[in-house]
């Protein structure tokens, strides 16, 4: 009979139980039919796709040369006199640099001078004898032998006039040579032998000259991109804008494509380029480092959008798009090329649709959205 009785009180309690809970949710506000609640719109910034013009070009790094070095040596010895110029100045061709004592030179030109009136003299004299003996020689005053060494003297005279006169050339030009001036226009470097030493002719560097204005951006391309460059470089001149590098925030400079190696560096695989600029604000300085962007053509009608809107995955290159009630769709795209933050597509986007630029880690296909700030082109250049 217990047995029975703690049967039934064991069969009837979860009933019980399941009641109690059913009384308790018809107090219980939401509990009868409750649903998730909806995750709340994701912040996310957007920019839209735009047509514009934009550049089809190869960016690489580079280096500032001069258009033309000239390294300053002395022709003749002595000691150096007068300084005509004044470290790192800008010189114009023929200025003088250097003075070297003119004082020995003037001498040897002097002595060579009074040389050649001598032997113009000597000459002078022999060709009257050797005239004068042609004359007696006809009447036979004189032998024919006579005559001849009359003659012979003569010439030899001749010819010691035409020394002379390359010996003062020579001390001419010597006495010139101790006046060191600027072959060419440009930028002097530092100064290695300082007035009142004694220089050395045709021996080490006095100083340096850079041509400044116009100046050159050396670079290389691969070979690879060779044919490319050819095929733009023979319809019209190439631009090359060039920043200093690793400097964003510093001035563009604007130049043109003025050489194209004829041969690849079998070593690096790389043809080296030059372009030109007239640097008249001297902003580029030899041996500096340029970001050289070489400007092959522009095309008018570019699909363009953000760098930033472009996202790779596993999947490959997609967008987000942000479609009717602000719901994010996943498109794949296709780029072309990304330059200064802005990206040229291919296919995958139209003109003025909106895409996600920031934010597209929270993003899943299909989500709803809340837009920081409006659709705009601001992402590309005019």
């Amino acid at each position: 009979m217990t047995t029975t009785r703690n049967q039934n009180k064991s069969f009837i309690h979860p009933f019980l139980s399941c009641g109690l809970l059913a009384a308790a949710c018809l107090f219980i506000p939401g509990c009868k039919g409750q649903k998730a609640a909806p995750p709340p719109p994701t912040p996310v910034t957007v920019d839209s796709a735009a047509i514009r013009p934009q550049p089809l070009s190869l960016k690489v790094v580079g280096v500032v040369e001069p258009m033309e070095t000239v390294s300053i040596r002395a022709q003749v010895g002595g000691v150096i006199t007068q300084v005509g110029f004044t470290e790192g100045q800008d010189v114009r061709m023929g200025q003088l640099l250097l003075r070297i004592d003119p004082r020995p030179f003037q001498a040897s030109l002097d002595a060579a001078r009074a040389q050649l009136a001598r032997d113009k003299a000597q000459a002078a004299n022999a060709e009257i004898q050797a005239t004068r003996y042609a004359d007696l020689v006809k009447k036979d005053y004189v032998t024919r032998e006579q005559a001849d060494a009359a003659r012979t003297q003569a010439e030899m005279f001749k010819a010691t006039v035409q020394v002379d006169e390359a010996a003062v050339e020579q001390a001419r030009l010597n006495l010139a040579y101790t006046f060191v001036t600027a072959p060419i226009s440009g930028r002097t470097g530092g100064l290695l032998v300082k007035r009142g030493n004694v220089i050395k002719a045709n021996d080490a560097a006095l100083v340096v000259i850079n041509q400044m204005h116009p100046i050159r951006v050396n670079f290389a391309i691969p070979a690879s991109q060779l044919p490319l460059v050819q095929k733009y470089a023979a319809q019209s001149k190439l631009e090359v804008h060039v920043k200093p590098a690793r400097n964003n925030d510093g001035p563009e400079i604007q130049g043109e494509l003025s050489f194209l190696d004829n041969a690849v560096d079998p070593g690096s695989g790389a043809v080296d380029l030059k372009a030109e600029f007239s640097n008249k604000e001297g902003l580029l300085w030899p041996g500096q480092f340029m970001d050289a962007e070489l400007i092959l053509t522009v095309e008018p009608n570019a699909l363009t959008v953000p760098g930033t809107a472009v996202v790779t995955g596993q999947e490959g290159t997609f967008a987000y798009v942000i479609g009717p009630g602000n719901k994010a769709e996943k498109r794949p795209i296709r780029v072309n090329r990304v330059l200064d933050n802005l990206a040229v597509i291919d296919e995958g986007l139209k003109a003025g649709e909106i895409v996600v630029t920031d934010g597209q880690m929270r993003l899943m296909p299909g989500a709803t959205v809340e837009i920081k700030s409006n659709p705009t082109a601001k992402g590309g250049r005019p």
